[in-house]
Formats: C-alpha cells, structure tokens, sequence
C-alpha cells in the first residue's frame, strides 16, 4: 500500500470511512492543532506534541489521543492502546453502532 502524502490522500484511500473521517477532521480543524501525516495517518499536534490521531481499518475507524489518561470518558468509550493506558486512549468506532454527538 502506498504511503499517503497528505490527509486528502488518507481518507480517500479509505473510502470506505470517508464520511466519517471527514467529519472528525473538520471538527478537529476547527481547533487550533496543526495537521500532518505520521505514522501514514493523520495526526494533530499543538506546539510540535502529538495531540489526536485518526485511523480506518478493514471493518473500523478510530480515534486515539495521545494523552488519553487525562480525558474524562463519561461514556466509558475510550480504550487502552498499544499496551500503554497512561499515553493513549483509544475510540474504535463502527458508524452503525455510534453517533459522532456522543463524542463531544
């Protein structure tokens, strides 16, 4: 698979998603992070740290946040990642199952 060059390029290549993820990014560019591609997916940082990351997978798309053991998850939606619970939180979503307002 090729690298995406830009997040243009990373949601098209998962078509599959592309409502979804274009929603989240238009609510995260509404913030002051700045966009960029790492990891070959979207990730936004404020002053150069890492703040939020989008991710499509086969049959899911997610939201992760590099700092998730300081968010408040009232819903109880956000899980460990990568075996690190104090560095990321993570939301794997599936459109069927969740509404984007629950998030925010």
């Amino acid at each position: 698979m090729k690298k995406p060059g830009s997040v243009e390029e990373y949601i098209e290549t998962n078509e599959h998603f592309s409502e979804a993820l274009t929603l989240l990014r238009s609510i995260i560019n509404k913030t002051e992070l700045n966009e960029a591609i790492k990891w070959s997916a979207p990730v936004y940082d404020l002053d150069g740290k890492n703040v939020v990351g989008l991710g499509a997978f086969k049959n899911h798309f997610g939201i992760w946040f590099f700092n998730g053991v300081f968010l408040k998850d009232e819903h109880k939606l956000l899980v460990t990642a990568q075996g690190k619970p104090k560095v990321f939180g993570k939301c794997d979503l599936n459109p069927s199952m969740i509404s984007i307002n629950r998030l925010f």
